[in-house]
C-alpha cells in the first residue's frame, strides 16, 4: 500500500464542521482492493489477538462488535487502517472517535479520515496503522509497543501543558477563541483588540516587577519579613565560603535552593552536614549563580493558590515515596506504585510516573541505601527532594480546612508581591491553625504556579482553578470576539471582500482584511500575494488593533486545513461555477459547491448565512446552515427570493435600476446602479452582483443605508481600491483594461462588460491555466473568440502541470471552433504580449489584458501610460506612436488568421 498524501485539518473543513481536528490520508491499497479482509486468511484473527479493544468499535452497525462484524463480511483495508489509527491513539491515552472513509473515485484510492487530539500524533498514527495493517496481511510480528511509547512522547512534545490546556478549556466552554502562538505554551484568547494572552498561568495581567520578585527568592524572603510574614532565617550565598558562613547564622537542617529556581529545579532538602552542603551548592548553582540557604522548617508542604488576590485552592503536597512491607525491593516497591492507573506518562495522567534517577539515587545513598535495598515494614522512604507532581508526587486537597487566618495571609502576600496567579508554598505541621502559632512558615511565592495538584489531586475534590483566571481576563460582559465577515465562492470574492471591508472602515471600524491579494490591516498591506487562506485569517485575528475581519475565503485553503476560524458571524458566497475542478477529488460542481458551503455552515446561529438566490447550488446550501438566512438576487422577481421576503426575510435586489435593501417586503434603496463608480455607468453588471451581498453584509452589522450610499459612491475602481478587477486605463489613443478573470464564468462576465463597450475593434491577451480540465481550457479560447476581434496567447507563469505548447493548443483549438479565421498571434511571455498589444493597438481600440501576476501586469501598464502622458507627438506621429513607446520585443511572435 503506499500513502500519497497526509493533510491535517485544523479548522472547520468540508468533512466536517463541528470536528476540527481530523487527519486525511489519501492512500492507494494497491493489491488489497482486490482482497477484503474475509480474503485474507487468518487476518481476523490477527488483528483481534494484537488489538482485542476494537470490539468497542460499533462501526456502522451501531453497536459493541460491529466492526469485528464488518471484519467477518469483508471490508477494505481502508477501512481497517481508518479504526486502528484510531484505535492505536486511545492505547496512547488519548481517546479520539471519529472516522470515515471514502473512495476518491480512481481505482483503489481512498480518503482516509479520522480525528486526532494532538497533530503530531495523528500524522504519525496514520502511518503507523499503515504499517500495522501490512503486518497483519502478512503475518508478521510487530512493535505495536513502541508506536503506543513513541505517541505518548509526541503527545507530550507538543500538548499544551495541564494549567494552559485547563484555562484553554474553560475559555472554550464560554465560546471564547483561542489561538496558539507557539510551539510551547504562549496563547491567545480572544480575538483583534479583545485578545488575551497567557504562557502557562502567566496572563496579560501579569506584573513583571512582581514576576522579578517573585523569581529572586532572596528578595521575596526580604520583602515579606518587612511585611511581618513568618519567613525561615536565611542567606544567599555563592561561594563555598559563603556557604560554611551562612550555615554558622542558619544551623542544620538546612535547605539549599538556586535563588531563580521554580518547579524544585536545583533543590536539595533536610541537609544535616558540611559534607551534604557542599554538593548541594553546586547543584544549585547549576540553576542560578547566586544560592539560598534556609533553615529546614519541618512539617507538611503546603501549596496555596490565590487569583485575582482571592483565595481559591489549597493542596498539601507529599514527594513520591515507597512504604516498605519488609519483602520487596524499593525497585520493586516503585514498579508496583507504577502500576496505579492514576499514574501515566509525563502529564498524560493525574499522577505521574516515579522514575528512579541520579536525584533518587542520591537521597537513598544519604540512607545508605540503594534500589535493591529492602526497607522494614511500613517505613516509608522518599525518593525526591521537592513534592511536585511532575516527578511522581502526591496532592491531597484541603481547601475546605484552611483557617481564615491562613487564607488573610495569603491573599495578602499576593498583593505584597503584586501577583494576579500566585502559588504560596508554607511548611507547617497543617493549615487548620494559623502558620503564626504552629511554626509554620511561607517558603517560596511563585509566580506561573501550576494548576495540576488542583485540577486533579491524588485525593479530595478537585477544584476547577482556571475559571477565576478566565473571569479575572474576561469579566462579565466584556467581549472577547470580535465581527468576522466571510467570504467564499467562485469568482467576484475579492471585490465583494474589497468593498465589505472598504464600507465597514467608512463607518469607523479598524478593519482587518484578508484577500488574493494580500493581507491589510486598516488599509495597511502587510503581506502580499494570495492571502485566502488559514493562516493569512489568523494573522487577522492575532492582531491587536483590529476590530472587525473581512476574510476571503478560497478553496485552497480550506481542502489544506480548513477554516482559520471557528466561527463567524457573516458567511457570504458568491456563487459557484467551474474552476480547478479535477484537482483534489473535486471532480463536480456540486462537489465544489460542498467545499465553499463550509463556510455558511460556520456562521454561528445568530450570524447571517449570505447566499446568492440565483445560483441553485448556492441555494442549496441553506438547508445545511442553522444561522440566519439573507438572500440577494439581480431579479426582483426571483421566485425564491420573493417567497423568502414575503415571510419576513432580509435581502438585497436589484430593481429598477436600484441597489435595494428589502426588510419583508419594505424596500430601502441605495443609490441608482449608474451613479456607482464600481459599475462603470451600469456596463459592469457583475459588480452589481458583488455590491448586493457586500451592502447586504454591512446592512446586518449595523451600518445605515445613508452611510452604506457613501461608501458606495467613495469605492473608485482603480489599481490601488481593486487591483486587477476591471481596471481601466485611458490612453491617448485608445483604452486598456486589466482584469483577473480567469475561468469561463469570469469570462463571460467579462464578455458581458465588453459587450457593452462601443470602442472598436476589441483586443484580447488570454492564457490558459494547466490545472484546469482540458474542456475548460477550450471554452476559454471559444469564450475570447466570441469577445474580441483580436486574441494574443500568452502564457501563464506557472503552468501548474501542463506544457505550454499543450494549453495554447487547448486555446487555440476552441478559437477555431468559433471562427477558424479568427486572428490571434502567440507570444509566451506576458511582458512582451502586453507590450505587443499595446504597441500595435489601433485608435479607438479597447485592449483587454487577462492577467494571473496583477501587481506586475498593472506596474507595466501605468509605465506605458505615464510615458503616453509625457512623450509629446503630434498628429502625424500617431500612426508610430504605439510601437516607439512599447519599444521592440524580442520573443518571437506567431500570427495567424486574418
Amino acid at each position: 500500500m503506499r500513502i500519497i498524501d497526509i493533510k491535517a485539518m485544523r479548522g472547520p473543513n468540508h468533512w466536517s464542521v463541528k470536528r476540527h481536528k481530523l487527519v486525511i490520508m489519501r492512500l492507494d491499497i494497491e493489491d488489497m482492493e482486490e482482497r477484503p479482509t474475509d480474503k485474507i486468511p487468518g487476518f481476523y484473527e490477527r488483528i483481534t489477538t494484537m488489538m482485542p479493544t476494537l470490539y468497542k468499535h460499533r462501526c456502522s452497525e451501531g453497536h459493541e462488535g460491529g466492526f469485528y462484524e464488518r471484519l467477518k463480511r469483508g471490508t477494505w483495508m481502508g477501512h481497517v487502517i481508518e479504526h486502528i489509527a484510531l484505535e492505536i491513539q486511545t492505547l496512547a491515552g488519548m481517546e479520539t472517535g471519529f472516522g470515515r472513509t471514502r473512495s476518491t473515485g480512481q481505482h483503489g484510492v481512498y480518503n482516509v479520515v479520522f480525528s486526532y487530539i494532538e497533530e503530531p500524533v495523528g500524522v504519525y498514527a496514520a502511518r503507523a496503522a499503515v504499517r500495522i495493517a501490512e503486518a497483519l496481511v502478512d503475518g508478521t510480528d510487530y512493535d505495536l509497543a513502541a508506536d503506543i511509547q513513541k505517541m505518548r512522547e509526541l503527545r507530550e512534545e507538543s500538548r499544551l501543558g495541564p494549567s494552559t490546556a485547563s484555562i484553554v478549556d474553560e475559555a472554550i466552554a464560554r465560546g471564547i477563541p483561542w489561538l496558539r502562538l507557539n510551539k510551547h505554551s504562549l496563547v491567545q484568547l480572544g480575538h483583534g483588540v479583545h485578545q488575551k494572552r497567557i504562557r502557562a498561568t502567566i496572563t496579560s495581567k501579569t506584573s513583571n516587577i512582581a514576576v522579578e520578585i517573585a523569581c529572586d527568592k532572596e528578595e521575596t524572603k526580604d520583602l515579606l519579613e518587612s511585611y511581618e510574614i513568618p519567613v525561615p532565617k536565611g542567606r544567599v550565598v555563592r561561594t563555598e565560603e559563603g556557604l560554611k558562613d551562612a550555615l554558622d547564622v542558619v544551623g542544620f537542617p538546612c535547605v539549599i535552593k538556586p535563588i531563580g529556581g521554580n518547579h524544585g529545579r536545583g533543590a536539595t532538602i533536610g541537609i544535616k552536614s558540611l559534607e551534604e552542603a557542599i554538593p548541594a551548592l553546586h547543584k544549585a548553582k547549576e540553576v542560578s549563580r547566586s544560592v539560598v540557604v534556609e533553615r529546614f522548617i519541618t512539617g507538611f508542604d503546603h501549596r496555596l493558590l490565590v487569583i485575582n488576590h482571592q483565595f481559591v485552592a489549597a493542596a498539601k503536597r507529599t514527594p513520591a515515596c515507597v512504604t516498605g512491607d519488609g519483602k520487596r525491593t524499593i525497585a520493586e516497591l516503585v514498579a508496583e506504585v507504577n502500576t496505579d492507573p492514576r499514574r501515566g506518562y509525563g502529564h498524560e495522567k493525574v499522577l505521574t510516573q516515579i522514575d528512579i534517577d541520579d536525584h533518587t539515587l542520591k537521597i537513598l545513598a544519604k540512607r545508605d541505601m540503594t534500589p535493591e535495598s529492602v526497607p522494614a515494614k511500613d517505613e516509608i522512604i522518599y525518593l525526591k527532594a521537592t513534592a511536585n507532581l511532575s516527578t511522581g508526587g502526591t496532592a491531597e486537597d484541603i481547601t475546605e480546612i484552611v483557617h481564615p487566618f491562613n487564607i488573610f495571609l495569603a491573599e495578602r502576600i499576593s498583593r505584597i508581591i503584586d501577583l494576579d496567579i500566585c502559588g504560596i508554598d508554607i511548611m507547617a505541621p497543617d493549615l487548620t491553625s494559623p502558620i503564626t502559632e504552629n511554626g509554620g512558615a511561607v517558603l517560596e511565592v511563585n509566580a506561573a504556579p501550576g494548576f495540576r495538584m488542583h485540577l486533579e489531586p491524588t485525593s479530595g475534590i478537585g477544584r476547577n482553578v482556571a475559571e477565576p483566571v478566565v473571569d479575572m481576563l474576561f469579566p462579565p460582559g466584556a467581549p472577547s470576539r470580535i465581527p468576522i465577515i466571510a467570504i467564499t465562492g467562485t469568482n467576484g470574492k475579492t471585490t465583494t471582500t474589497r468593498l465589505t471591508a472598504h464600507i465597514m472602515r467608512s463607518v469607523g471600524h479598524k478593519v482587518g482584511m484578508t484577500c488574493s491579494d494580500g493581507v491589510y490591516i486598516m488599509n495597511r498591506m502587510l503581506m502580499k500575494g494570495d492571502c485566502t487562506g488559514p493562516v493569512s485569517a489568523q494573522f487577522v485575528l492575532k492582531d491587536p488593533l483590529v476590530d472587525m475581519a473581512v476574510l476571503e475565503t478560497a478553496r485552497g485553503g480550506m481542502l489544506r486545513s480548513g477554516l482559520g476560524f471557528e466561527h463567524c458571524d457573516v458567511g457570504i458566497v458568491t456563487n459557484i461555477a467551474a474552476d480547478h475542478l479535477g484537482l483534489q477529488d473535486i471532480n463536480t460542481l456540486e462537489d465544489l459547491a460542498h467545499v465553499k458551503s463550509t463556510v455558511p455552515r460556520s456562521v454561528r446561529r445568530e450570524g447571517h448565512v449570505i447566499l446568492n438566490a440565483d445560483d441553485e447550488l448556492v441555494m442549496a446550501m441553506r438547508k445545511q446552515c442553522e444561522a440566519k438566512i439573507a438572500l440577494f438576487s439581480m431579479d426582483e422577481n426571483n421566485r425564491v427570493l420573493r417567497q423568502h421576503l414575503k415571510l419576513g426575510g432580509l435581502g438585497a435586489v436589484y430593481e429598477n435600476g436600484f441597489i435595494t435593501i428589502s426588510k419583508g417586503e419594505w424596500k430601502l434603496r441605495i443609490e441608482k446602479a449608474v451613479n456607482v463608480p464600481l459599475t462603470y455607468g451600469g456596463k459592469a453588471v457583475f459588480n452589481i452582483q458583488n455590491i448586493l451581498p457586500a451592502v447586504l453584509a454591512a446592512y446586518t452589522q449595523g451600518v445605515k443605508i445613508e452611510e452604506l450610499r457613501q461608501a458606495l459612491m467613495t469605492f473608485v475602481p482603480s489599481a490601488t481600491q481593486t487591483p486587477g478587477r476591471l481596471n481601466l486605463f485611458q490612453f491617448r489613443n485608445f483604452q486598456v483594461v486589466v482584469d483577473y478573470a480567469h475561468n469561463p464564468h469570469g469570462f463571460e462576465a467579462l464578455g458581458r462588460f465588453v459587450d457593452k463597450v462601443p470602442d472598436s475593434p476589441k483586443i484580447g491577451v488570454i492564457a490558459g491555466v494547466g490545472d484546469r480540465r482540458d474542456e475548460d481550457t477550450v471554452n476559454l479560447g471559444k469564450l475570447s473568440a466570441r469577445m474580441f476581434d483580436e486574441i494574443i496567447i500568452r502564457q501563464d507563469r506557472n503552468l501548474r502541470g501542463k506544457t505550454d505548447d499543450a494549453i495554447i493548443e487547448l486555446l487555440v483549438q476552441g478559437i477555431k471552433e468559433v471562427d477558424p479565421d479568427k486572428k490571434y498571434t502567440i507570444i509566451k511571455k506576458e511582458e512582451e504580449a502586453i507590450r505587443h498589444a499595446i504597441g500595435n493597438a489601433p485608435k479607438g481600440a479597447f485592449v483587454v489584458l487577462c492577467s494571473d501576476v496583477v501587481p506586475d501586469a498593472l506596474a507595466l501598464v501605468l509605465k506605458l501610460k505615464e510615458e503616453d502622458d509625457q512623450v509629446p507627438f503630434s498628429k502625424e506621429d500617431i500612426p508610430n506612436r504605439n510601437k516607439e513607446l512599447v519599444g521592440k520585443t524580442e520573443t518571437v511572435v506567431e500570427e495567424h488568421g486574418q
